[in-house]
């Protein structure tokens, strides 16, 4: 693992930490961010975050993990692309499908797929994430964008963080949600107990969700999560928080799950955002997966002020 270690001087004060390192590494910021995001930076010995505001003295190392010499090859994967141009690439992911290695998982990624069925993938993030933005997880369904060049996937970045890309979700969740709306705001970080997992955390990162409930069940809600952040597994954490996990999440779910199930009921429904080439405001909408609905349908129906429009 290489690491680097800088002590901040008065020429340097007041920078963001991961600014500055991409200045003095030649990385990129989202790739130097992405670092950080995942607990590699230390400065004076605490791990910090990326927007920390530096300051004279500061000792700041950043570890850079050694990547596998991974060849990410092509692979004839069927993918649904619901929509392509010159600059991005709007994806229907199936849900048992990972997005991009990691983790144990070599091949058979969208990112493989999408080697083969597109001409042009951003680099930013490197030869193992070409064109990833934004992932959603191996066993949620729906939309993800994906940038095609390096333009594209800056304009992309910056909505993300800025918050003003518009990601939908729709969940179905364990017990009946008492408020018709709400909103949740806390820290999510890695559980202490299990590293694999994450948690609400009091070191964490800020993750804000908004809720509103679809159509109730007796015994379950379907409800429409709005991701305000985009942490690990957000509306997963947040909906265990809640006191509702989703249906068939056997990491934060409950242990005996009355269906049989691959993966929890979470799908990635709509996605909005402003077109990096055009600056026209663009949506995308998916539907249900048949093995969702058909779960849905095993549900006796109670009155709700909400309708399902997905």
């Amino acid at each position: 693992m290489e690491t680097l270690n800088y002590r901040i001087t008065a020429e340097d004060e007041n920078k963001r930490a991961d600014v500055f390192l991409s200045e003095k590494s030649g990385k990129t910021r989202s790739y130097i961010k992405n670092l950080c995001d995942e607990g590699f930076l230390k400065i004076n010995g605490k791990i910090s975050k990326s927007n920390k505001i530096l300051k004279t003295g500061d000792n700041v190392g950043l570890n850079i993990p050694e990547t596998k010499n991974l060849d990410i090859e092509p692979q004839n994967i069927p993918i649904k692309i619901i929509y392509q141009d010159d600059d991005v690439a709007i994806i229907d992911k199936p849900q048992g499908m990972t997005v991009h290695a990691g983790n144990g998982t070599d091949g058979a990624t969208l990112v493989n797929a999408l080697l083969y069925h597109l001409d042009n993938l951003s680099g930013i993030n490197g030869v193992i994430r070409p064109g990833i933005v934004h992932r959603i997880d191996k066993n949620t369904s729906g939309l993800l964008v994906v940038a095609k060049n390096d333009k594209a996937h800056l304009s992309l970045a910056k909505q993300l963080e800025d918050k003003t890309c518009r990601r939908i979700y729709l969940a179905l969740l364990e017990g009946e949600v008492k408020n018709d709306t709400g909103h949740i705001e806390t820290k999510i970080g890695r559980n202490p107990k299990d590293r694999t997992k994450m948690a609400v955390v009091e070191n964490g990162r800020t993750a804000i969700t908004d809720y509103k409930v679809v159509k109730r069940f007796e015994g379950y809600t379907l409800c429409e999560f709005s991701l305000k952040t985009g942490r690990t597994h957000q509306i997963r954490v947040h909906a265990k928080y809640l006191g509702h996990p989703v249906v068939g999440d056997k990491e934060y779910g409950i242990k005996k799950q009355r269906f049989n199930l691959n993966g929890q009921l979470l799908h990635a429904a709509r996605l909005e955002f402003v077109h990096p080439g055009t600056g026209k405001k663009v949506s995308f909408v998916s539907s249900l997966p048949e093995y969702f609905k058909e779960i849905l349908g095993k549900l006796k129906e109670k009155k709700s002020d909400f309708l399902l429009h997905i």
